[in-house]
Parts: structure tokens; sequence; C-alpha cells
């Protein structure tokens, strides 16, 4: 049969179009594929290192609560709070932690003399302080004590700008903050560089608050990155992490790939308060895959088949693009999940270290220790539920109170008086506030109006503006209150612990007719603190 000469070319150049848009389909579906696995590793590296910073920031906020409860920071109390820690074989990526007194030029001498007396070693504080100065804060203290991490004993870091920005930022905000791209000291001039975690620390019951120092954690940038990848192994991407955005000079710390190809993905990293950048990049290379090789050969032999493989694909590319839209939902959701979980349970084992430190200081015997802190995780635990049933939102403030008066309230009509609005509080208020009608309830069984018959106690509640309410516990018909008595455990964690949660001073008075306290808490919108709001 006759047929113009130009068929075959035809016929040969529609076969190449279609094999070569196969192809296409293919490796574009690969790169998405490929994609999608950097934004989830770059997901998943970013919680990891933040799981690494958010779990040095619980440390350092339980050292700042121990150390704002003691009059001075002193080597046996610093290393027996970090041997507490149990964190002296694995600082999770940073290289340990340390205590930084703050000083006033005047009083160097002074600091230099009582660390030689205490120690039995020599502190030299440098370098020179200059005239416009008007503080310092020398490393005092560092765990772990080895002959690298002495080289940073003495240094006064707010000489460093970077360094003093920081530390004003953390007294500001009164938490962890994490410092920008520097070079640690015990590295040295021109090593790889790192940031530094702060915590301030106040002094109890000084008013204005007086900044005794700071507990800090220093790190190795490469190294906190290297130990994110403990937790997060999957592929053989590069990495790299930059100190807030891409530009000359940011970059903290490096992972390359096995190839360099371009594909990069990136994922803000929140450390304390402070923005890093992770940038993950694809180590697939350029070459055709192995399905693209494959189509392409059969597609110039076999002309037939070709349609019914284009059609295979195209279904095959739907199914993937779905699959991996609800992968990347799920992921999220997992996500967002893990790091409410994380901050829930950092918070609630900071009350626990807090707890647990007060009370040994305070028990005489093992008995009295474990009743006290019994009762104290007990309440603790109450709280819990009613924030388990509210899924973690808004607890009212009746609730709250009868779920701690609860074992005196049976059998015993007209002794407890509940009066005010319907208020609710936030998850970590309602601990806090949790804690501290315990502690009076437990005084007012003990010694106060519900030890004998007669007496009564009534809480009353009402609004001082639409963000705060004042709670007022009175006592009536009880014993008198002896005048002459030691502060315990009890009063240090309503006057110190729960008013530095709560953010406002707590009024506690101990009259002769019965003791009162006067609190004061925030009344904070749902957007603030529900979960997943804001994300």
């Amino acid at each position: 049969m006759d047929y113009p000469r130009a068929v075959p070319v035809a016929i040969f150049l529609l076969i190449a179009a279609i094999t070569g848009l196969s192809v296409f389909a293919i490796e574009n579906g690969e790169q998405q594929r490929e994609r999608a696995e950097l934004r989830e590793r770059a997901q998943a590296v970013a919680s990891a290192l933040e799981r690494r910073g958010g779990t040095t920031a619980s440390y350092l906020r339980a050292g700042a609560a121990f150390f704002s409860s003691v009059p001075d920071v002193t080597r046996p109390e610093f290393d027996r709070f970090v041997s507490n820690l149990r964190v002296d074989s694995d600082y999770k990526g940073s290289e340990g932690i340390g205590w930084a007194a703050r000083l006033r030029p005047s009083e160097v001498a002074q600091f230099q003399t009582d660390f030689a007396q205490a120690s039995g070693g020599t502190i030299e504080v440098f370098p020179a302080v200059p005239e416009d100065q008007s503080q310092i804060v020398p490393v005092t203290f560092f765990r772990p004590d080895n002959e690298r991490n002495r080289r940073a004993i003495g240094f006064d870091m707010y000489s460093d700008p970077v360094r003093r920005a920081a530390m004003d930022q953390s007294v500001r905000a009164s938490g962890p903050i994490a410092s920008g791209m520097l070079v640690l000291r015990q590295e040295g001039v021109g090593s790889a560089p790192g940031f530094i975690m702060y915590m301030p620390v106040f002094q109890d019951g000084r008013s204005p608050r007086r900044l005794k120092g700071f507990i800090y954690s220093p790190f190795n940038a490469a190294e906190f990155l290297s130990s994110a990848l403990e937790l997060e192994t999957r592929g053989k991407k590069g990495l790299r992490l930059y100190d807030r955005d891409i530009a000359p000079g940011r970059l903290l710390a490096e992972i390359k790939p096995a190839t360099v190809t371009g594909m990069t993905v990136e994922e803000t990293v929140t450390v304390a308060n402070h923005e890093f950048l992770l940038v993950v990049e694809s180590a697939r290379g350029n070459s055709l895959s192995k399905l693209s090789m494959l189509t392409l050969l059969f597609g110039i032999l076999v002309a037939a088949l070709l349609i019914v493989v284009a059609r295979l694909l195209t279904r095959q590319a739907v199914e993937d693009r779905a699959s991996l839209e609800w992968f990347q939902e799920q992921s999220s959701i997992r996500n967002v999940l893990t790091r409410e979980l994380n901050h829930r349970v950092k918070n609630t084992l900071a009350n626990v270290l807090s707890i647990i430190s007060l009370t040994r200081r305070r028990a005489e015997t093992l008995d009295e220790f474990a009743d006290g802190l019994d009762g104290r995780i007990r309440a603790l635990s109450a709280t819990h539920d009613l924030l388990t049933q509210s899924e973690w939102g808004a607890t009212p403030i009746r609730s709250l109170v009868e779920a701690e008066l609860a074992p005196y309230a049976k059998n015993a009509e007209g002794i407890l008086v509940l009066d005010g609005p319907d208020v609710e509080l936030a998850p970590n208020d309602a601990l806090s506030l949790g804690l501290a009608i315990h502690e009076l309830a437990t005084n007012a069984a003990k010694y106060g109006a519900l030890s004998e018959a007669g007496g009564t106690v009534s809480v009353r509640w009402s609004l001082l503006s639409d963000d705060l309410a004042e709670i007022r516990w009175c006592e009536e018909g009880g014993p008198t209150v002896p005048q002459e008595r030691s502060a315990g455990f009890g009063t240090n964690l309503i006057e110190k612990i729960v008013a530095h949660e709560l953010r406002n001073p707590v009024e506690l008075n101990f009259h002769p007719e019965g003791v009162t306290c006067t609190m004061v808490v925030p009344l904070r919108k749902p957007s603030d603190f529900a979960i997943r709001a804001g994300r």
C-alpha cells in the first residue's frame, strides 16, 4: 500500500512526543514526591531541634526557680542542682549548664575574694570593664567541669554585644532567650559558631526585683544540629542552619548532601524565642529514574503499549497526589499535637521539680517528705483531671475550688462558702491556683478553721477588670492563729512559686482570728492557650 513517506516520521515523532511527555510526567511526580519528603524532613528536624531547645529551657526554668529561693548561689548548691538533673553524660546537644553572677564594677574585687574563700580556687574577671559599663556578668560556675569549659570561667559575658542583647531581652521577658550567632568562649577564636540560652534569676521577696544573675546553657551549633538527627534520621539529605535568614556570615552549621542538587526547602525553627532558619537540600541526582528509562525504551519499541502506560501513569499520578496531600495533613496534625504535648509536659515537670525541691528542704523525716509530696501531687492531679475534662481549655474557678475542697465538704454543710461570678482560667493559671487552694485547705484542716467545730472558710472571687480577677480566702471561727511562727513550705509555695506563675503578688496574712489570702489571677483569651491556636 502506498502511503506518504512522511507518515513513519510523523509516527516516530508522535511516539517520541508521547514518550517524552510520559517521562516528563514521571520526573515531575518524582520531584513533587521528593519536595514533599523534603518538607516533611524539614518539619521533623525542626521539631527535633525545638524539642532539644525546649528540654534545655525547662532545665533553666527549674534552675531559675530553685536559685531564686536561696540567698546565694554557691558551688555546692549549683552542683547539687546539676546532679539532680542527671544530665552530666548527655546535655542534649548543649555544652553544659552554667551560672553567671550579676555584679557591679565596684563588686569585682570582693567577688574574687569570696570565690577564693568558698572554693579554694581563684577566678579572674576578664576582659577589663569599660568605664561606661554599668554591670558585669562573669561566668562563675560551669558543668561539666573539664579543661575545655574552664577556659570560660571569669569571662564577662556582658562585655559582648550579642550576649548582652540576649541577656537584656531575657530580663525584660523574664524567660529563656537564645542569643544570636557567636563563637563560644571555650571554643576559642576562629572556631565553629554557636549560641547561648539565658534564663534570668531574680531574688525572691525583693521589690523591685533584684537580678541575681543568669543560669545559661551554651550550644555548639554543629553539635546541636547533629543531636537533632539522633531523633530524626530518615534519609541522607543536606542540612544547613542559619541565624534568622540566609545571608553571608549567618551560617551556623551545615551537613552537606551526598549530591548538590539545589532543590531546597526552608523551615523556621524557634528556640527560646529566637528564630533560626533550617534549609534542607535534596540529595537526589539529575539522572532519570529507572521508571523513566523503562518508559523511554518501551515507548520507542512498543507504540501500542504507550497509550496504556500513559493512562496508568496518569492514574498513578492522581493517586500519588491524593496520598501526598493526606500525608501532609496528617503530618501537620501530628507535629502540632507533639509540640502541644511537649509544652504541657515541660510545664508539669517544672512544677513537680520545684515542689520536690522545696518539700525536701522543709521535711525533717522521710515520712513527712512522702506525705507532703503525696498531697501536693494529688492537688496537681485533681486540677489535671479538670483540665483533661475541658480538653486543656478554660477551667471555671468554682469547679477548681470545689475539686480542691471536696474532701472537707462532705457532711459539713455551712462551713464552706463559695461565691463569685462565672470566671474561667487558662490551664497553667488553673494549676497554680489549685496548688495554692490545696495548701490553704491543708493548713486550715490541720491548724485553722477546718480543724474544729464552728469554723468556717469562705472563698470569694470578683472581677477587677476584663483581664484580672481577685480571689480571697478567709477563715473564721477557728483556733487563734499564733503570731510567732516560722514560714513553712506552704507559705513559700504560695508567696513565691504561685505568685511567680500568676505574675501577680499574693497577700497572705496570719491574723489572730484567722488566715486570709488574696490572689490576683490573669484572665486570658482562649486563643492565647488553646491547642493549635495561631498555628
